[in-house]
């Protein structure tokens, strides 16, 4: 735990009591401070009292005297419109900030001067995961003391102290930059951007202004890494071109003159102007994919300051064993293996799998996103047959009717047992069962992890009785 000493012996307000909030309270706690909280939760709420706070409604706290107001990151801030606490603040001239908010202030109280251990801010659409967890892997094979959190794992303030070999590795969503107005990271990463969130943020160009913000607030003696493929974040990257520390771009695709990029599978460093090759990502098994290749070539470039021998770098790329429902390999039976890709909860994600294999047997649906899967028509001639779940099952059917096979599954484990059976009797050299379902999971599960874990458990078992798939 990082203890909050910067508000030592003040009056805190904490609103929202999950993860985050209740990592504030501890935090906040420990370095003194007086606590208030609330949590519509009663559950919530006796766990924020295990943590340090006292419970009080949120409409009797004394506004008079809160030093601030700490924000659950899922509180509307601005967009629909703000939440009553958020308002209520702002008339009692009380500052609304997030936990990383906190971590700022312990980590640089003079934003002019040089943190305690320098702090890794990654933030974009897509992909922002798995190159936070792959910055982490690279620093801690590379013998740094690496504390990964933030929208990823822990929350920021439930990870460790500083050392002298510590260096911070954060996940960054639109909603907690949003609540950092102080946060100047040593290195900012973008990775790209396309439409999201914008039920929250109102316009697309707010939502990318905001994680410009980010790029704008990294130290000026540190640097930005960008990935430069799509137009928002490639205008960023013009814009941000000129600033003191350096703006370096990163392109999967492209040859650049000067930047880090990946062509034909194998990455290249052509950051002083001669492009070096660094490996072949045929040798990452598990960054499969031209999305997982940029995340590898992002990852390069974060760590490129702090680790000089390129060699090591690539070897701990190779070494990664990926994240937990991205396109994550969970076993297979013969020729036929089981894809997890429960993280795909919209097409452009699901979009990034499709494009991997050619025989795909799909496991597609849940709670529908806006705009569907007709999308995803260039990657239809790679499905064998879909298999249709939740909510969705019947748009989707809709969309695929006279383009590929289908049939309405309903559920997860139907879906399952037919896809595995139908791709071990088809004559595919490599069948892939991929659930990457383009869909919120709400309908049927908690969320996407428990999607995900559910199809883990259903593929162990198909895998591992043949009857089962009969």
């Amino acid at each position: 735990m990082i203890p909050v000493r910067s508000l030592n012996r003040k009056t805190v307000a904490v609103f929202g009591l999950a993860r985050t909030g209740l990592g504030a309270v501890a935090a906040l706690a420990a370095g003194g401070a007086r606590v208030i909280a609330w949590d519509d939760s009663s559950t919530a709420r006796d766990l924020g009292g295990q943590a340090g706070a006292q419970p009080v409604p949120w409409r009797e706290w004394p506004w008079e005297e809160i030093s601030a107001l700490v924000l659950s990151p899922g509180v509307p801030l601005t967009h629909p419109r703000p939440h009553e606490v958020v308002l209520h603040a702002g008339q009692a001239h009380v500052p609304v900030i997030g936990d990383v908010e906190l971590f700022a202030h312990e980590m640089r109280p003079d934003p002019n001067t040089k943190g305690r251990a320098p702090v890794i801010a990654i933030t974009g659409t897509n992909g922002k995961s798995t190159t936070t967890a792959l910055v982490g892997h690279i620093l801690k094979n590379c013998g740094f003391d690496v504390q990964v959190g933030g929208n990823i794992g822990k929350s920021v303030l439930e990870l460790g102290p500083p050392g002298p070999k510590t260096i911070y590795v954060l996940e960054m969503s639109s909603f907690q930059i949003d609540l950092a107005p102080g946060l100047v990271p040593d290195l900012g990463v973008l990775t790209n951007l396309s439409p999201d969130h914008i039920d929250r943020h109102g316009t697309m160009e707010n939502y990318a202004a905001i994680k410009e913000r980010l790029m704008r607030h990294t130290a000026p003696d540190g640097q930005v890494v960008i990935g430069v493929d799509d137009d928002y974040a490639a205008a960023i990257f013009t814009r941000l071109s000129g600033r003191g520390g350096g703006a370096c771009p990163v392109s999967v695709g492209k040859v650049l003159g000067r930047g880090i990029f990946v062509v034909d599978g194998l990455l290249y460093d052509a950051r002083a102007g001669r492009a070096i090759k660094v490996m072949d990502m045929a040798d990452a098994r598990r960054l499969q994919g031209a999305h997982n290749w940029q995340n590898a070539a992002l990852a390069y470039g974060a760590v490129a300051p702090f680790v000089s021998d390129a060699h090591a770098v690539a070897a701990a790329i190779a070494s990664f064993p990926g994240l937990a429902h991205r396109m994550e390999d969970v076993g297979g039976r013969g020729r036929v293996r089981f894809i997890n890709d429960s993280k795909a909860t919209n097409a452009d994600a699901a979009a990034r799998a499709l494009a991997v294999w050619p025989d795909i047997f799909w496991i597609a649906g849940g709670k529908p996103k806006e705009g569907g899967i007709e999308s995803l028509s260039a990657f239809f001639p790679r499905i064998r047959k879909a298999y249709l779940i939740g909510e969705a099952a019947q748009g989707f059917a809709r969309t695929l009717e006279g383009k590929a096979p289908y049939e309405v599954s309903g559920t997860l484990d139907a879906a399952l047992a037919h896809a595995a059976a139908d791709a071990e009797r088809s004559a595919a050299p490599a069948p892939v069962v991929l659930l990457s379902p383009a869909c919120a999971s709400y309908d049927q599960f908690k969320d996407f992890e428990h999607r995900g874990d559910v199809f883990r458990t259903l593929a162990a078992g198909v895998a591992g009785s043949r009857e089962a798939a009969r």
